[in-house]
């Protein structure tokens, strides 16, 4: 028989964080304190928002990522998404005090045009105008194009974001993007393989704006 637990639905996150805490060394083999206290408390999002504790093994941090994120935030610069259910589940609430916006400008009008113009798909035309307009942080989790063309961008320095979250999922590109990303010398968060997702980078950057 079933046993539904009863929790009054402003406890259920803080319970699914404690679950999450008291099963980590069962499910990974490492010991919460073995990670910072901003790391996990991002990792911990990312494992909430899938139910996936692998992503212990997986998730890459670059030396003063979280950092870079959280002073991207308070300067009030803009978070880029790479589709539309990102820009939707980022907590605009939280970041709106600090003046930034989100940002997704794959399904304007313009775009398409470009795109086809460009030669190039709408997800990286759309990041490609999307870095013009004072960004801080941006977050890819469905297209290996779009992280693709932020690091071709920043290689050519007509980019400067402050930190990439990049985590695509997927099996064309979507590894490789991410190994790629793994061996930049600038602020990114990443998770290798193929498991990622819009679920995994709106986890991240809602972690980063609560660490905010």
């Amino acid at each position: 028989m079933h046993r539904i637990t009863k929790i009054a639905p402003a406890d259920i996150e803080g319970e699914s964080f404690r679950m999450i805490e008291d099963e980590f060394l069962e499910q990974t083999g490492q010991t919460i304190e073995s990670y910072d206290p901003a790391q996990f408390a991002v990792l911990r999002r990312a494992i909430h928002a899938t139910g996936d504790f692998s992503f212990s093994r997986n998730i890459r941090f670059s030396a003063g990522s979280i950092e870079a994120g959280i002073a991207a935030i308070r300067a009030g610069k803009n978070i880029l998404t790479d589709v539309n259910m990102a820009a939707a589940g980022i907590s605009k609430n939280i970041l709106h005090p600090f003046g930034g916006k989100v940002i997704c400008k794959v399904a304007e009008e313009n775009i398409a045009q470009l795109a086809k113009e460009r030669q190039k798909t709408r997800s990286q035309t759309a990041i490609e105008e999307g870095l013009l307009e004072n960004v801080g942080i941006v977050a890819i989790g469905n297209a290996p194009t779009a992280l693709l063309s932020v690091m071709e961008l920043i290689k050519a320095g007509t980019a400067k974001p402050d930190l990439i979250v990049g985590v695509p999922v997927g099996f064309v590109n979507a590894p490789e993007s991410k190994e790629i990303l793994s061996e930049q010398n600038y602020p990114f968060i990443t998770c290798l393989g193929r498991k990622g997702g819009t679920t995994v980078s709106v986890a991240i950057v809602n972690a980063l704006l609560r660490l905010s």
